[in-house]
């Protein structure tokens, strides 16, 4: 049987099963709007660690940790981990690795890094390479500021264009074997293109990532004979209050006019009260809404089909010095409800 749909989509035969899954927040994102549907919160971002760096990987351990036992699933039980991060040479997934000691694929792609893990893990599963693959990613706040932009310490302006990198992670459990009660399978993914509008300023990103982001749901939409009202959810991730309205102009034009069904997690993850401007970015902001609030409200049977996307602005300290514009791009999977509570 041909799975693939165009030449970006696939569908999955045998529907890969979403058995676990948990989110963490840092501080500020266990203050705002998404606080109930995160698994574990910390009371500081330095997380009992002598550096953001260690923080963060025991962060993302933390979330693998709860995933695996809220899906009654043993380390040992784990084929393949996939996941990454945003700090150079995924530095935070390869030591978070180290310590767990599962087969270990890293994975870049920069915001977008949490979908791509979902869809490599579904392909090992759908393709019967795998019977159990965790998927993770994470990000934090401390760690990217001081990569990507400013050390803290120099407490630089930031315009109002800008996003705030969450501190947060999420991990979900793929299985070959379902989960008892109301099952969440994932039925089909679409895999994104490297999009460059020209965009070189870093506080852009959600100018820079939204042409990706309109192209991967076009794809999507004519891969699968679909449109945005076959779901009951189409979450974005990050591209924050600026990318998310350009995106609606772009699928608007395009005679696809996004309705009330859709939203972004940048947007999602902060409120006015919390002065982060456009809104969130970071790996960990939409693996964390995924894995939390989206998981929980399906299985509690609020949603039935969800059509969620990572979007990343694949820039470095490098590109930006030798004055590179900013690609993006963006991976899209469906998640699909079944059987009863």
């Amino acid at each position: 049987m041909n799975n693939q749909r165009g030449k970006h989509s696939i569908v999955f035969s045998n529907r890969p099963n979403i058995v676990g899954a948990a989110a963490v927040g840092g501080v500020k994102e266990s203050q705002g709007p998404q606080k109930k549907w995160f698994d574990f919160t910390l009371e500081d971002d330095i997380f009992g660690e002598k550096t953001w760096e260690k923080a963060e990987g025991k962060m993302v351990k933390k979330a693998i940790d709860l995933a695996l036992s809220n899906g009654r699933v043993s380390e040992k039980q784990v084929d393949i981990l996939l996941g990454g991060d945003l700090i150079n040479q995924l530095m935070i997934a390869n030591y978070a690795a180290r310590d767990l000691q599962m087969p270990f694929l890293g994975l870049y792609g920069a915001c977008s890094t949490m979908t791509e893990s979902l869809i490599a893990g579904s392909v090992f599963i759908d393709g019967g390479y795998a019977s159990c693959a965790v998927c993770a990613a994470s990000s934090h706040y401390c760690t990217a500021e001081r990569q990507f932009r400013m050390p803290l310490e120099h407490g630089n302006q930031r315009p109002p264009s800008a996003q705030w990198t969450a501190t947060a992670a999420g991990s979900m459990v793929l299985s070959k074997d379902r989960a008892p009660g109301r099952n969440i399978c994932v039925t089909a993914a679409t895999i994104g293109r490297v999009l460059d509008p020209g965009i070189k300023d870093v506080n852009e990103m959600g100018a820079a990532m939204a042409p990706a982001a309109a192209d991967t749901l076009l794809t999507h939409f004519r891969d699968l004979g679909r449109s945005p009202e076959d779901y009951d959810v189409i979450l974005s991730g990050d591209l924050g209050h600026v990318g998310k309205k350009i995106l609606m102009d772009l699928m608007a034009k395009q005679g696809v006019p996004m309705a009330e069904n859709y939203n972004d997690c940048g947007a999602l993850m902060y409120d006015d009260s919390q002065d982060v401007h456009s809104g969130g970015s970071g790996c960990g902001c939409s693996a964390s809404i995924f894995a939390g609030r989206i998981i929980k409200e399906m299985r509690q049977g609020k949603i039935r089909r969800a059509l969620i996307m990572s979007t990343g602005a694949l820039l470095s300290t490098i590109s930006s010095g030798q004055g590179e514009t900013i690609p993006g791009i963006a991976h899209a999977v469906v998640l699909e409800a079944e059987g009863g509570e």
